[in-house]
């Protein structure tokens, strides 16, 4: 468990106003709504607007990164807000707190939790989902379960008497699961047939305790030539580095200490140094659904692509696009700059997938816009080439997680820890659903 002096000062804090309210003050989860807007949270409960005008544009622009969707925490005394604990990613939440002088307080500070770790043996009896979150009270694990074994297991066919063991890790907050959980390895038993699955250290899912991996081997051969060129050729990547001969001097993070501000703040993007005026390029073709000012960021232009992707191209000195207008990839849309909360020019990109944002270097080509391809003929020349095999390789830790699945499906009763309510926590929760 992540243990720091936020953690002290929440619990205390929750212990105060427990005490001294005589439990008139409640918390309560709430889920942000698609279409909700941080001004229009503050006004629910009359927040004067000062407080925007008192964020630092540097923080500012966090909370654009306020998820649809994103389940957050309020406490409060009637109509009153004490305190707001709204996550920006899984490292780092935005805190309103009521102050003693009855003003409201802004910062961005770590979310605390934990983690849960548990083997879980399941027996279906009327469905894979309902049988799992009626055992756990975690409703994402049936989901999880049937993502890793995709293409392998129809749930739809899975029967009363076929029976599920698996073994998880999941981080906890208020009681509460949080975030995705990790399923290391997975047995199912459907009609007597035993199906794996196992996740190595780098999140792939394989459904033996072995993995195959590719081992490259240097060989070399005679080849005729009679000429040799040079001729550039566009690279088929999906996205293209944003601008020409990148260079990175900050990458993407959830939690990164802050040189300025001597504080922890996400990073969800990644900064390439450059000369104010570099050109920038469209990473991908789509259509430009922002270009304009945006607080911190300065001048920002945001591309929707394809699948679910937006790019976002922020501190740029000059604009060379407009809303509405479809690039194509490699398009120039602006120039490097140092417009917002900046030290010196650079370009701050960001990518985001279904809203949520990734890491870009996951996803750009680190190669350039255009790659060089040889042209060679008939002279006779020693060239070197690789042959690519295939191995089995062992999964780390799958043999033992194998043995312990075997045991674990073996016995007679249903095993699994059930995820406490809030309430046992001492904090009340509306458990309403929410209209998502």
């Amino acid at each position: 468990m992540i243990i720091n002096n936020n953690l002290l000062k929440l619990i205390l804090f929750i212990y105060i106003f427990f005490t001294n309210l005589a439990l008139s003050a409640v918390v309560k989860e709430n889920i942000w709504h698609k279409g909700d807007t941080f001004s229009e949270y503050l006004d629910k409960y009359n927040i004067g607007q000062s407080l925007l005008r008192d964020i630092s544009p540097e923080d500012f622009k966090y909370v654009s990164e306020i998820q649809t969707g994103e389940k957050f925490y309020e406490m409060t005394e009637g109509n009153r807000l004490i305190q707001a604990l709204i996550p920006i990613g899984e490292e780092m939440q935005i805190q309103i707190v009521r102050n003693k002088s009855g003003r409201y307080d802004f910062d961005i500070i770590p979310i605390v939790y934990k983690h849960v770790q548990d083997q879980v043996r399941v027996d279906i009896k009327n469905s894979c989902y309902n049988d799992i979150y009626k055992l756990t009270n975690n409703p994402r694990l049936g989901f999880m379960l049937k993502t890793i074994y995709k293409g392998v297991i129809d749930f739809r066919k899975l029967q009363r008497g076929d029976k599920i063991a698996f073994v998880y890790s999941q981080k906890s907050r208020l009681g509460k699961p949080f975030g995705q959980p990790v399923i290391k390895g997975a047995l199912i038993k459907h009609r007597g047939k035993k199906s794996y699955s196992f996740t190595d250290k780098d999140g792939n899912i394989w459904h033996d305790t072995k993995k195959t991996v590719l081992v490259k081997k240097a060989r070399y051969k005679n080849v005729i030539h009679t000429k040799t060129k040079i001729i550039k050729k566009r690279n088929r990547y999906r996205f293209i580095m944003p601008l020409k001969h990148p260079r990175i001097t900050s990458t993407f993070s959830y939690k990164r200490w802050h040189p300025i501000l001597h504080r922890y703040r996400p990073h969800l993007g990644v900064d390439f140094g450059a000369k104010r005026g570099t050109p920038l390029y469209a990473v991908a073709k789509g259509k430009v659904i922002y270009a304009g000012w945006m607080r911190g960021y300065g001048k920002v232009v945001k591309i929707k692509h394809t699948e679910g992707y937006v790019s976002l191209y922020a501190h740029m000195s000059r604009i060379k696009t407009r809303v509405g207008r479809y690039v194509r990839q490699g398009q120039i849309i602006g120039a490097v700059g140092s417009t917002g909360r900046s030290t010196g020019p650079h370009l701050h990109f960001g990518l985001y997938h279904n809203s949520r944002a990734i890491n870009p270097l996951r996803l750009l080509n680190k190669k350039g816009n255009y790659i060089n391809v040889k042209v060679t003929t008939k002279y006779q020349s020693l060239e070197k080439y690789t042959v690519t095999s295939r191995k089995k390789v062992s999964i780390r830790g799958a043999e033992k997680l194998k043995t312990k699945l075997l045991r674990l499906i073996k016995l007679k009763e249903q095993k699994a820890f059930k995820w406490d309510e809030i309430e046992n926590n001492l904090i009340h929760i509306n458990n309403k659903v929410a209209k998502r």
